[in-house]
């Protein structure tokens, strides 16, 4: 069987599928390609989405276990991990399902298989019901994102040595855990077993938790983390073996008083790598640079006129919102629009407790960069509403240009921190300085105020916070 259509996409992740529904919306007839059931892609399959809620309910036993300083006592949670499972499956499948009724709603035209490059205009598909199909493009967007990335010495064949996809099955609760990468993934998975009930280490080869994060972010997680995880930094796993009762690991590190450790399951989170390979991109004039991403100018383009890419598989950040945002300007590309991507900040959010949120540059970026900057910090032990939640652990930090005073930067630490950073996104994007957010007006009392209260501290007349200004 063949086809003909005006642009293929390959991958319905967040960003090949936003770029479908966004592309049919603007009148293109559209074949959306993907191996799974309905869009959705990592995100939703497995990533972002099972992992929040699983963080959800890793929030709610936490807080439970808080309320006992409030007198309030809800004694040991009893978990049902069969229905945990059937919750967060039931979540998956609620938001995939609704994605393949709005395709069905645009009349995008959704092939379950695998799609390979046949030329620069054509396209076979082994389809998972046995049979093939070729499609014939106008034009092509490549958004097949990542897969978690591997250490070929320490992956073993084992089921007990799993990857962020394998530790989102949750198949079980292993007494013993061990997190390979101490990044948002591995950190975020880590909330999620201690909170169930894993005594969890984590080992992290690089000095600090994660890297390239703002460090003043960072201190005031990892002081909360300490009081439930065992975490190593400057520590290097050397070996993994399987053994009757676990995985032996083997760790070197100038803290390590204990070079060899059994655990019940191992999770290796390194990061993630661009999938590019078995796509036929060698039958296209697509190329990949030294790293593996995918080579593309600021409207997406690739090497070849007819093919664009997206998302994970051109570079970082490997974030599903970048991928969303790239496929709409790839698609307004397609129709001739001189539309680039070229935001000036891309929010991050690591959903660990407390949550750490950045956009924009930050402190260490402006450092390494040469560029002049001040900063200006609200701790949350100053605020009213921080305090009404039990919650002072966070900071509002924002990374101002002297000459302007310009915001270029905002990090969050603190509860809902990813909710927050929103604002401070705006801001940044509108060219915002800090005055016009000292002059906006925020609801009292809210977590929003730090906003507030931090440019009020650059001027040094914040009302909840006395730290005059040097002069």
């Amino acid at each position: 069987m063949s086809i003909k259509t005006q642009l293929a996409i390959i991958g319905a992740g967040p960003g090949g599928y936003a770029a479908a529904f966004y592309a049919a919306d603007l009148g293109m007839q559209v074949t959306l390609i993907d191996m799974e059931k309905n869009p959705g892609g990592v995100c939703l399959y497995r990533g972002c989405i099972p992992s929040k809620a699983l963080l959800h309910v890793a929030k709610l036993i936490n807080e439970a276990e808080e309320a006992d300083k409030f007198g309030i006592n809800f004694g040991k949670p009893e978990i049902d991990i069969n229905k945990l499972r059937e919750f967060k499956n039931n979540v998956v499948n609620k938001l995939t399902g609704g994605l393949g009724q709005l395709g069905k709603q645009r009349k995008v035209n959704y092939i379950n298989g695998k799609a390979t490059f046949l030329n620069s205009n054509t396209l076979s598909v082994a389809k998972l019901d046995g049979s093939s199909e070729t499609v014939e493009f106008e034009k092509a967007i490549i958004a097949t994102g990542s897969i978690p990335a591997r250490i070929p010495n320490l992956s073993i064949n084992s089921n007990r040595v799993m990857d962020s996809t394998a530790a989102l099955e949750l198949s079980d609760i292993p007494e013993r855990l061990l997190v390979i990468g101490g990044g948002y993934i591995g950190l975020e998975l880590s909330t999620v077993y201690s909170a169930l009930g894993s005594k969890v280490t984590v080992v992290e080869m690089l000095p600090g938790l994660l890297p390239g994060a703002d460090r003043d972010l960072v201190a005031v997680l990892e002081r909360k983390l300490k009081t439930k995880l065992n975490i190593y930094v400057e520590t290097k796993v050397t070996e993994i073996t399987e053994v009757n009762d676990g995985i032996k690991v083997k760790l070197e590190g100038k803290n390590v008083t204990e070079p060899e450790m059994i655990f019940d399951k191992v999770l290796i989170s390194i990061g993630r790598k661009p999938v590019t390979d078995g796509f036929g991109l060698e039958n296209t004039k697509v190329k990949v640079n030294e790293k593996g991403f995918i080579v593309v100018d600021k409207q997406l383009r690739t090497d070849d006129p007819n093919i664009y890419a997206i998302g994970d598989v051109v570079g970082n950040p490997m974030l599903a919102h970048k991928a969303s945002a790239e496929g709409k300007v790839a698609v307004e590309a397609i129709l001739g629009k001189k539309s680039v991507f070229e935001p000036n900040a891309i929010p991050a959010v690591v959903f660990t407790d407390p949550e750490i949120a950045w956009a924009g540059i930050t402190e260490t970026e402006a450092q390494s960069k040469g560029i002049k900057y001040e900063v200006a910090k609200f701790p949350w032990g100053a605020s009213g509403r921080a305090t009404t939640l039990d919650r002072n652990d966070g900071l509002t930090k924002l990374i101002i240009e002297p000459e302007t005073e310009r915001i270029i930067g905002i990090g969050l630490v603190g509860v809902n921190a990813g909710d927050l950073i929103s604002e401070g996104t705006l801001a940044i994007e509108m060219g915002a300085t800090v005055k016009d957010l000292e002059l906006t007006i925020h609801p009292h009392p809210t977590l929003s105020e730090t906003m507030m209260f931090a440019a009020e501290v650059f001027y040094g007349h914040a009302t909840d916070l006395y730290r005059p200004k040097r002069k």
